[in-house]
């Protein structure tokens, strides 16, 4: 028996699945620079406590 596989347009399915992972690249470079944004903003900010010392 010869056992038959969908004919489902694959450029579809890889358009879809390079799509997914353009979204999750986005998403994760995002998260990752707001995570370095927050670690070095406390040590730029000067509180009027700093400056008067």
């Amino acid at each position: 028996m010869e056992k038959k596989t969908s004919q489902k347009t694959p450029g579809k399915r890889a358009d879809a699945r390079e799509e997914r992972l353009k979204a999750a690249l986005k998403a994760n470079l995002s998260r990752r620079k707001a995570q370095t944004r927050a670690r070095t903003a406390p040590d730029k900010a000067e509180t009027p406590e700093q400056k008067d010392k």
